[in-house]
């Protein structure tokens, strides 16, 4: 059954939510949507007091590591961390109290996949702790995982015969659909119907999310196979599409 699960986005510290087609490098700063004037420490609290499970914590560039060690601090084993985990670190978060470390960038060498890589973080932290990043844009050929904060294309695409290649080498994915990402404009149905098509392993959706009905799409449409988080539309996070409380009533239906 599909579930509602919380995320954390962090940037430049500060809990925020953020258009996700204008995090870049270079450039003016992203188009912010929100930030919260508490950190990231009480919105994991609040998490953990209404037994929210499986959600991520996303490190958006530098400057962040004290903000996620408070979030997973206030909710050990119960929140997923992600952004600049590698073999080398991964250990580390895990033992900081996350659950899991969710990865992309780091699987790519120059835009290229890297199975050596895969290996080498499975073998320093076991397939079952690790959360594969799938988040991808919209090409020609269907769907295109985008590293570095989503603005460089990789050669991986976002297909059934993917999922089916790295299942065996991790315990969950989370897909962001870049392209809608922090607009509130509506879920990218198509994908998520590709996703629970597959449902080989878990995995959360996340991307355009408007409203209670949005949310009950992604049941609909991938057969209650695959979860969805919930980010600019959601009133803690000064959305006016849905309410955190409506969530969390979903989510003991």
């Amino acid at each position: 059954m599909t579930k509602f699960r919380p995320c954390i986005d962090l940037h430049q510290g500060k809990v925020k939510q953020i258009v996700g087609g204008t995090l870049r490098d270079d450039g003016p700063g992203p188009r912010e949507n929100f930030v919260a004037s508490a950190g990231a420490g009480e919105f994991a609290g609040m998490f953990r007091g209404d037994g929210l499970t499986g959600g991520h914590v996303i490190k958006l560039g530098p400057g962040n590591e004290d903000a996620a060690k408070e979030a997973l601090s206030a909710w050990p084993g119960g929140l997923q961390i992600g952004g600049g985990i590698h073999a080398g670190n991964a250990g580390e978060w895990l033992a900081a109290g996350a659950s899991h470390v969710i990865v992309t960038s780091w699987l790519f060498e120059d835009g290229r996949f890297s199975e050596a890589r895969l290996k080498e973080l499975v073998d320093a932290i076991g397939a079952e702790r690790l959360v594969v990043d799938l988040s991808c844009r919209r090409t020609a050929s269907g769907w295109t995982v985008a590293m570095d904060r989503w603005q460089t294309l990789t050669d991986l695409e976002v297909t059934p015969a993917t999922l089916d290649r790295l299942a065996p080498w991790c315990g969950e994915f989370l897909i962001h659909a870049a392209d809608v990402e922090g607009l509130c404009g509506g879920i990218d149905g198509e994908l998520v119907t590709m996703l629970g098509g597959w449902a080989g392993r878990p995995m959360t959706y996340a991307g355009g999310a408007a409203s209670m009905a949005d949310v009950e799409k992604v049941a609909e449409l991938s057969v209650g196979k695959v979860d969805v988080t919930v980010g600019s539309a959601l009133d803690i996070f000064g959305g006016k599409g849905v309410t955190y409380a409506e969530l969390v009533a979903w989510n003991g239906r």
